[in-house]
């Protein structure tokens, strides 16, 4: 599984062979197949060792350096940005990649790529929800989790394209501050009418 999620973050799913899979994991290909009848097969079991991993490996190393809900988001973000300069922006986010490489043609695999991001969204709307009176009462959190994981997403895309970081932080930046306008809000008291 680990060499399956390596080779297609590095190589993507179209320039990968199950025999490309198998020297990686220096296991013979008939062994491969015992397991997984098609490399569509793999995808969708790698897909869902994404969705284990997501907390243990991705978030929870975040989380523990910090318990403020807000910081978490920025800290989720930030680390994305070192992972863009750490490989140079080879690879971006292994699921945003695969959800532009397959999402249209294999439904399973769509499917699960779907389920991968509901569960970021999801760990993000929980940072929102903790952040309580410090966001406005009437905002809408879920739809916020999805614009965060937008401006990721597409920070990501615009700065491998780039070779720059400079995509990614301006949509981050332009990300804090709308929160800032909606921290300011949040702590206004609300008039009644």
């Amino acid at each position: 599984m680990q060499a399956a999620r390596e080779i297609f973050h590095e190589r993507g799913y179209a320039e990968t062979s199950l025999a490309d899979i198998a020297e990686r994991a220096r296991a013979r290909g008939g062994s491969l197949y015992y397991f997984f009848k098609s490399k569509e097969k793999l995808l969708e079991a790698v897909l869902e060792d994404y969705k284990a991993i997501m907390r243990p490996v991705l978030l929870d190393p975040i989380w523990q350096k910090t318990s403020d809900p807000l910081e978490r988001v920025w800290s989720l973000l930030s680390r994305y940005r070192e992972l863009l300069l750490h490989t140079e922006f080879r690879y971006g986010c292994p699921i945003g990649n695969l959800a532009l490489q397959v999402g249209h043609y294999l439904p399973e695999a769509r499917v699960k790529i779907d389920e991968n991001f509901r569960g970021w969204r999801g760990a993000v709307h929980d940072c929102l929800q903790e952040a309580g009176s410090r966001l406005p009462a009437d905002l809408d959190r879920e739809g916020l989790a999805t614009f965060i994981l937008s401006v990721m997403e597409g920070g990501v895309m615009q700065s491998r394209c780039a070779k720059s970081i400079e995509p990614f932080d301006a949509s981050v930046d332009v990300l804090k501050d709308y929160f800032s306008r909606l921290q300011s809000e949040g702590m206004r008291p609300h008039r009644k009418e």
